[in-house]
């Protein structure tokens, strides 16, 4: 099927500067984007030849090639151009031979061989493909056929929970060019880290015709959760402990990511002591097997609104304390 003029499919004219050809395109590529016409080949098929169009006309040189030479200067099964020559050439990789005017000469060698006629191989009236010399024309095919995509780079935010056991998410983004929403189900691995980046391949900006898409670059924003601090593999808590616990010990139940668990708290625990929790803390990226360790940090609660009765047992112990002190420093 012959394609249509890209000018004609973005609904342009000919003298149409850069913003008028990305508002075309954003237009259009809304109306068609097949998140908006499910099970719609014709509108899918639409937006590939929107995005084509645009994706040639809205870089300065391949649009300047366009306007040169048509379709031609892209499609994959040779190269044919008019400007200054009676004929065209033959499919690349054959031999081919070319017979120009003298007028413009110049000026197409200097285009796309780097130089004029007296230093491309030209020999009378026919050219040869040995002429090119594989440098030049080569690196010309590489740039204008099968470009690969940009990267996307964007921002996602994940649970403490999510970071920590990881699994499948979906998340939303949207198209700054069309507008339109984009929904994805992400891996999450478990044990990533704040600020690590997981890359989406294929999920990026659209290439040219017979070019790979860009990747897509999430990076990695993790949600504070309350009473938790992550360092690394570790985690650390804080653990709140009655008074008289931290004078005669006893037995407390310490959150962690894993669910609840006893701790056996020693006569005489200071505030500010570290309790390790083997194992509770999150696992390695790198290795499924190992683990950090969790630290309850002990705070000692202080009583407040005692009874009278409370009052005068805790002041009988503050006697009882000073006066063991006493005779301990005797």
């Amino acid at each position: 099927m012959k394609k249509r003029d890209y000018y004609e499919v973005l609904g342009l004219n000919r003298d149409a500067d850069a913003a008028a050809v990305k508002k075309a395109y954003r237009k259009l590529a809304k109306k068609y984007h097949p998140d908006s016409n499910a099970k719609n080949a014709q509108a899918e098929e639409r937006f590939k030849e929107v995005t084509e169009a645009y994706s040639v006309l809205s870089d300065e040189k391949k649009r300047k090639l366009y306007d040169q030479f048509g379709h031609a200067a892209f499609e994959g099964d040779g190269f044919q151009y008019q400007s200054g020559a009676e004929g065209y050439g033959a499919p690349y990789g054959e031999y081919r031979e070319y017979h120009f005017n003298e007028d413009g000469m110049d000026d197409i060698f200097q285009q796309f061989f780097g130089g004029g006629f007296q230093n491309s191989g030209f020999q009378g009236g026919g050219f040869s493909r040995d002429g090119f010399g594989g440098g030049p024309f080569e690196n010309f095919r590489q740039e204008s056929f099968g470009k690969r995509g940009m990267d996307i780079n964007a921002q996602v935010t994940i649970s403490f929970e999510e970071a920590a056991f990881g699994g499948k998410k979906m998340i939303h983004l949207q198209d700054q060019e069309t507008g339109m929403l984009q929904s994805l189900e992400v891996n999450i691995p478990a044990g990533i880290e704040d600020g690590k980046t997981i890359r989406l391949r294929g999920k990026g900006m659209a290439g040219t015709p017979g070019g790979e898409p860009g990747d897509l670059l999430l990076k990695v924003q993790i949600a504070k959760k309350p009473g938790f601090e992550r360092k690394g593999m570790d985690v650390y808590t804080r653990l709140f402990i009655p008074f008289t616990t931290a004078v005669f010990g006893g037995e407390v139940q310490v959150q962690t990511l894993y669910g609840p668990v006893v701790c056996r708290i020693k006569e005489g625990t200071r505030s500010g002591t570290k309790i390790r929790l083997r194992g509770k803390g999150i696992v390695s990226m790198k290795d499924a097997s190992l683990y950090g360790d969790q630290y309850a940090v002990v705070e000692i609660q202080v009583p407040q609104n005692l009874n009278p009765e409370a009052e005068k047992k805790l002041k009988e112990f503050q006697r009882a304390f000073e006066g063991s002190g006493r005779k301990s420093a005797a």
